[in-house]
């Protein structure tokens, strides 16, 4: 909570002047410390309407009424475990400290209903001719077909906002017409959309070129028929921790044969596995570049992403894999199509 220091009150102060506090902040607690922060106790609304059931005065000091044992997170705990703690005790504020036990700030549960601002740019590939899925991309594109209550494309630009992501570019040609006239520049979901004009096809990297500006930090590019769970800042935080310069999200992909598979050598039979599966790592469709990376992208020419990223692998940069293991499906074929309208309400409510 950012203005979590209004919250703070001394012991001395009236119920009445603490329960003005707690309106004025909007918390609906505010914390008890002395001189020095140190946190004395905590005084929350139902504290506050306990103590005048009990006949306690609005005049009588905070302190005869405040929670004296409260329960705290420390400042070195990480997010998920002060939200377990919360949800845990059935609580929507706790306070911060640290080693000294003086408060340094307050958690609350709408600290996780919003995710924080990256600035980080996301380019969504959304230029392709959709042409396994033909008989349903004749007339519209296929990062427009409806999944669910909404387009494909709406779907994957409101998860990325969801955590945060504001900027996004979305490389069109393929009756771009139609996702410009749906998208605009994206203020009627909060976010800001440009967009990069293909004048031919240009493959799954090569739109990296038509950007007029270089970015400052690493972006996410992804194509236009995935739909995930991913927790994408997470990805970007992973390939800047360990320096990578090009960063490729995989999967595993299992793939049964339907027959038994005969082991021989010179006629003779050594082994018969029956029906055994294949197991193989695959490109899983979204990727972090660092900003300098893009200088490999030819201008104005077809170019996919593996193609680019033998060329990191070339130049003796860094090129990772990270792998992903939550929701994910490839929309490409019909079977594929038809499985995410099955999968929407469930998965994307």
């Amino acid at each position: 909570m950012k203005s979590w220091k209004h919250a703070l009150i001394g012991p001395e102060i009236t119920l009445r002047e603490a329960m003005e506090t707690i309106n004025q902040v909007g918390c609906q607690i505010a914390l008890v410390v002395d001189a020095q922060r140190q946190l004395l106790g905590t005084l929350s609304d139902g504290d506050a309407r306990r103590a005048l059931l009990r006949g306690l005065n609005l005049s009588d000091p905070v302190s005869a009424v405040m929670h004296s044992t409260p329960t705290c997170v420390r400042a070195d705990d990480d997010r998920a475990a002060r939200l377990a703690t919360m949800r845990r005790l059935g609580v929507h504020q706790l306070p911060v400290l640290n080693n000294q036990g003086i408060v340094v700030g307050l958690e609350t549960v709408d600290d996780y209903l919003s995710a924080p601002v990256r600035d980080e740019w996301v380019i969504i590939m959304a230029g392709g001719l959709g042409s396994r899925l033909k008989e349903l991309t004749h007339d519209t594109p296929k990062p427009m077909l409806k999944v669910g209550s909404r387009p494909l494309l709406e779907t994957i630009v409101r998860g990325y906002a969801d955590q945060g992501f504001r900027n996004f570019y979305l490389a069109v040609n393929y009756k771009a017409e139609q996702i410009e006239a749906h998208f605009g520049d994206g203020r009627a979901l909060g976010v800001n959309i440009s967009y990069l004009r293909e004048q031919q096809r240009m493959g799954t990297a090569g739109a990296l070129s038509l950007l007029s500006m270089q970015p400052t930090q690493p972006i996410i590019v992804t194509n236009a028929d995935l739909l995930t769970k991913e927790n994408y800042g997470h990805m970007i935080d992973k390939h800047v921790a360990v320096a990578a310069d090009a960063t490729m999200a995989v999967r595993d992909y299992e793939m049964q044969v339907p027959f038994g598979v005969v082991r021989e050598r010179d006629g003779t039979i050594n082994m018969i596995e029956e029906k055994p599966v294949q197991r193989f790592v695959v490109n899983a469709g979204m990727y972090v570049l660092s900003p300098h990376v893009l200088e490999l992208v030819p201008r104005d020419q077809f170019f996919d992403m593996p193609s680019l990223f033998e060329a990191v692998m070339h130049a003796d940069m860094v090129a990772r894999c990270h792998r992903i293991d939550g929701y994910w499906i490839d929309i490409g074929r019909l079977p594929d199509y038809e499985r995410a309208n099955e999968d929407f309400a469930e998965v994307f409510r």
